[in-house]
């Protein structure tokens, strides 16, 4: 890895001492040109002298959408300098998404390995997306819960015999349409009566012993359908109208 210049924005005093030995031990091609504490403190930096790297902690002063301003702003200014995220946020996966969206080169997250050398090494040759073990897990086990889900989706509309128009049509119930609005969707070629009729037998294959006696209304039928995967709860969009 060849000599190359970096800022770190940190706000915690321990944990910065702790970055800078990191760098100091595993990392001797870094030269620390400066560290922030703050948004002002940065940019004031950064208009004096480039670095190649800016070590970026997001939760600045209490507040966790400074790092991400300070992510974009950079790869907006300057869109040569890597970005890598060296955070404490480990449960905010919101944030994360919203700093990747801003530019991010990758994200570490402070836990387990904390930040490597290979880890800083990949950013500085112009890889994307890096990140380290403990962050690499929570993307592996979403990306498994995503897979499996989608497995389920399948399994289910084959086994209950559900087609497109089925699909549709729980969908929409289960954003508050009405069988009126819904069949005023673009390609739903069934009037009222007929979407009655569908929601019926829906109930027969969705509920094929019975609801214990009791009725089978739209919000039951439709907690069934989210239940069994039918529909996905996490995509729940409307068609176009």
């Amino acid at each position: 890895m060849e000599k190359f210049k970096v800022i770190i924005v940190e706000d915690v005093p321990l944990e910065l001492k702790g970055t800078e030995g990191i760098f100091k031990n595993d990392i001797p091609e870094a030269e620390i040109i400066g560290t922030a504490e703050n948004e002002i403190a940065y940019w004031k930096l950064i208009r004096h002298q480039k670095p190649d790297l800016v070590l970026l902690d997001l939760g600045l002063g209490g507040s966790t959408t400074v790092g991400v301003e300070i992510c974009r702003q950079t790869k907006d200014a300057y869109p040569s300098i890597k970005v890598l995220i060296f955070t404490g946020e480990i449960l905010n996966e919101k944030l994360w998404v919203d700093v990747l969206d801003a530019g991010a080169d990758g994200i570490c997250l402070k836990s387990g390995e904390l930040l490597t050398r290979g880890d800083v090494a990949s950013v500085m040759s112009g890889k994307r997306l890096v990140f380290n073990q403990p962050i690499l897990e929570r993307i592996v086990n979403r990306f498994k819960q995503s897979v499996g889900s989608q497995l389920m989706h399948q399994e289910a509309m084959v086994e209950y015999e559900i087609d497109e128009y089925d699909e549709r049509f729980l969908r929409h119930l289960a954003l508050g349409y009405t069988k009126e609005q819904i069949t005023n969707l673009r390609g739903m070629p069934f009037g009222v009566k007929s979407l009655e009729k569908r929601q019926n037998e829906l109930s027969q294959k969705l509920f094929p012993n019975g609801n214990g006696g009791m009725n089978i209304n739209a919000t039951r039928l439709v907690v069934r359908a989210l239940e069994l995967r039918i529909i996905d709860i996490d995509n729940l969009e409307p068609d176009e109208d």
